[in-house]
């Protein structure tokens, strides 16, 4: 059975914005935009499954829009905290059942956290965290972060470790990294046996503590 998509609404198309909606359109999604710009929002209808002009501090201009109707809400507007605010609490009040919100600085971060909103999100200091890791260890891929410590990275297998089974990497795993899986190329493997035999270029995909996969990417 196929997957059914989800329903989104993006409100504020700025640069952070539209590149959320677009990927979730890109990815067969149903996504509203909402933007109080008519320039953005023409730019965005193309992509989109639909796009309109609106202030999103009306609550009842977004009640029109049939917002309370998606699974998701991102409220993605930038500078204008009070605007933020005001829409968080509107979609709130709408019942919508997912919102994430994009805040500006900490103080905005808090003030969101006590609306509600399932999930709060700094950009740049998640992309800052995000960018570090990678330049920490050029290996690493991509990581995720996901709290308590632990954290994802898809790892490039390098040249050395060409031919070689799983189990060469025992040392890791004896300190609680998990081996999730190899994607080769747009090939997923699983990697379960520990004589699975690794490829250059594979993408070794892994779990652990932070501190832990640091060691492990260093000792690669």
């Amino acid at each position: 059975m196929a997957k059914q998509a989800r329903t989104f609404v993006v409100i504020g198309l700025g640069a952070f914005g539209t590149a959320v909606a677009a990927e979730l359109a890109r990815s067969g999604n149903r996504v509203l935009g909402i933007d109080s710009d008519e320039r953005r929002v023409t730019q965005m209808s193309t992509t989109l499954s639909s796009a309109v002009i609106l202030d999103s501090t009306d609550e009842l201009a977004l009640r029109e829009a049939g917002v309370e109707g998606y699974d998701v809400v991102l409220v993605a507007i930038g500078s204008d905290i009070q605007a933020s605010i005001l829409t968080t609490m509107n979609v709130k009040m709408l019942g919508v059942e997912t919102i994430w919100v994009k805040a500006s600085n900490k103080t905005h971060h808090r003030i969101l956290s006590k609306l509600g909103a399932d999930r709060v999100i700094l950009p740049e200091q998640e992309m800052g965290r995000h960018i570090a890791q990678r330049l920490n260890n050029p290996i690493v891929q991509d990581y995720v972060s996901l709290g308590n410590g632990f954290s994802v990275v898809n790892i490039e297998v390098p040249e050395k470790l060409n031919g070689r089974p799983l189990k060469a990497l025992h040392k890791g795993a004896a300190n609680g990294i998990r081996y999730l899986c190899v994607m080769r190329g747009s090939e997923y493997m699983a990697c379960d046996s520990p004589d699975f035999v690794l490829q250059v270029d594979d993408t070794l995909i892994v779990l652990g503590k932070t501190q832990e996969l640091r060691r492990f990417g260093d000792a690669l």
